[in-house]
């Protein structure tokens, strides 16, 4: 079942409450961590028209202080992070010296030009700070606070009315990508973020476990009808979304502009790579990720062959699934740029069977 054993695997402030609530545990980025409580179809229902919660405390968080705080973000990472103001978040990217992508992320305003708070991708907090303290001639001062942070996401078309009444700011107004510090149910000192990794909308939450806080914040959530969800159903509903997944989709050889990612590039300051991808948009990328449907019954998996009508291999599957809300099997995959085209017919190798598929507009789930 594991690459570690079971007591090597680091846990999260709530692994007890999946065991006790009869979760599939599996391993993931080294961590004791829920796959699903019931089934995928009937807990990404749930999430899509209602409201679920996941653990994911696995994620890595960094603090950055310091009047070059701000400098040292802006040189590692694509987006501009001079917009952002206190309160508001960004998606960005870590580009590495050859234009591929160290890792994706989310960066936290906390107080202008002095304080940030990135959000890391779980299986790359020791490179990614690795990677950031590599530039970091400043001396800026920088704190690895993922151990001690609990992240919940609580995501749903229902989930923002359900928690209102457990904290004082007005979240039911809390505009995308936004976020607020306040007492959440009982809690002092919660960041509640409106963002997520479903496209269903919700937030997500970051909290110290002091006092018994991630027991009171849990249960609380539990208690008004919102359903624990494991992490095969944030992988359906993400790639619904047609959300990226590192690893999977992006990794150190993908360049932010083949991965669709242009509109976190800007050209606008310096960064990492910055002249190499500068030239690749200027040349043109010479593949591209899409998102396909099949067209014939089959499930798409991670690295399956994707070939044209001549059987030619024209690039390989990233992530696919049977997407629950859609009743169909969905993918994401890089082609070369002939093929990229939405409606082009391609062919994804399955067994040894090229088995029909198109490529679609992302998001899926509309």
């Amino acid at each position: 079942m594991n690459t570690l054993n079971i007591f090597t695997m680091k846990t999260t402030p709530f692994t007890q409450k999946h065991i006790a609530l009869g979760a599939k545990m599996v391993e993931f980025a080294g961590y004791n961590m829920p796959i699903s409580y019931t089934s995928i179809n009937e807990e990404h229902e749930a999430v899509r028209t209602a409201a679920g919660v996941f653990d994911v405390s696995h994620m890595g968080e960094f603090i950055l202080k310091g009047e070059h705080a701000l400098d040292l973000i802006q040189r590692t990472t694509t987006n501009d992070a001079s917009k952002l103001t206190a309160g508001k978040a960004q998606y960005s990217c870590l580009t590495n010296e050859q234009g591929g992508i160290v890792d994706d992320l989310i960066i936290y305003c906390i107080e202008e030009n002095k304080v940030y708070l990135l959000v890391v991708n779980a299986s790359n907090i020791e490179k990614d700070w690795n990677w950031i303290s590599k530039f970091n001639t400043n001396n800026v001062e920088m704190h690895n606070i993922s151990a001690k942070t609990c992240l919940l996401a609580i995501q749903g078309p229902t989930a923002v009315q359900l928690l209102q009444p457990l904290v004082k700011s007005d979240i039911l107004n809390l505009k995308y990508y936004t976020f607020v510090k306040d007492n959440f149910a009982g809690v002092d000192n919660v960041l509640i973020s409106a963002t997520g990794y479903t496209g269903a909308g919700g937030v997500e939450i970051y909290f110290e476990d002091t006092n018994g806080a991630a027991d009171k914040i849990w249960d609380t959530i539990l208690s008004l009808g919102i359903k624990p969800i494991g992490l095969a159903t944030r992988d359906t509903l993400r790639l619904e979304m047609g959300y990226c997944l590192y690893g999977n989709d992006i990794d150190d050889t993908t360049s932010p502009l083949e991965a669709g990612l242009g509109w976190i590039t800007k050209f606008s300051k310096e960064f990492t790579a910055k002249a190499i991808i500068e030239k690749q948009k200027a040349d043109g990328i010479k593949k591209k990720l899409v998102g396909f449907e099949m067209l014939e019954r089959g499930i798409p998996r991670h690295n399956y062959i994707i070939k044209d009508a001549s059987g030619n291999t024209i690039g390989n599957v990233t992530s696919g699934t049977q997407a629950p809300s859609l009743g169909k099997a969905i993918g994401l995959g890089y082609v070369n740029i002939a093929n990229a085209a939405i409606d082009s017919e391609i062919f994804i190798d399955i067994r040894n069977n090229p088995v029909k598929a198109k490529v679609v507009k992302l998001p899926f789930s509309k």
